[in-house]
């Protein structure tokens, strides 16, 4: 497999970097760049966001019987683990190839552990069905790349440019981008 590594990255700096990425981080990566920043920058408005309360009241209803919250390094929080798969919870499809990224960047972190884990299911209760995820070597790969660029993201100086897309409006950053 052909990986991309900085000339200043050693393959065991570059997992202690992966380690510093959090799960939320990897997600805000994938959804908004200015999301990440001001995430990584202790700007915090998720806790006033109506769908962020939906969707962890989602969570904590679905699935009871599972052993839920697998926290890896104190950076990554999996919903649960079932028959050797990584198991998130989410309200909705609408924003699958997040949710997709989200769990594969999850196997990729079981895997550095070394858990032999490839696959992961995206769990959607209120619709009633599910989505499975494979990591494969491409996709280790792009996770590889994707973690390059969340730490360039969180070390940058200012926050990236407004989105201005129309998932702005169900974003709990909406008025902190918009004032």
């Amino acid at each position: 497999m052909n990986i991309a590594i900085s000339n200043d990255l050693s393959i065991a700096n570059f997992k202690s970097q992966a380690a510093a990425v959090t799960g939320t981080e990897f997600n805000y990566y994938l959804l908004c760049k200015r999301k990440l920043w001001l995430f990584s920058h202790d700007v915090e408005m998720e806790h006033t966001s109506d769908n962020v309360l939906i969707g962890k009241l989602i969570d904590e209803e679905s699935y009871p019987r599972k052993k839920k919250e697998i926290i890896i390094d104190g950076a990554v929080k999996i919903d649960f683990l079932d028959d050797n798969t990584v198991h998130e919870i989410k309200k909705s499809n609408r924003m699958e190839d997040v949710h997709i990224g989200q769990v594969l960047y999850y196997i990729y972190r079981l895997r550095q552990k070394g858990v032999d884990i490839r696959k992961g299911v995206i769990n959607y209760p209120k619709q009633k069905r599910t989505t499975e995820v494979i990591l494969t070597p491409e996709k280790e790969g792009e996770i590889k790349d994707t973690v390059e660029k969340v730490i360039e993201i969180k070390n940058a100086e200012h926050a990236p440019e407004v989105l201005n897309s129309k998932i702005c409006k169900k974003c709990g950053y909406e008025d902190f981008c918009y004032s």
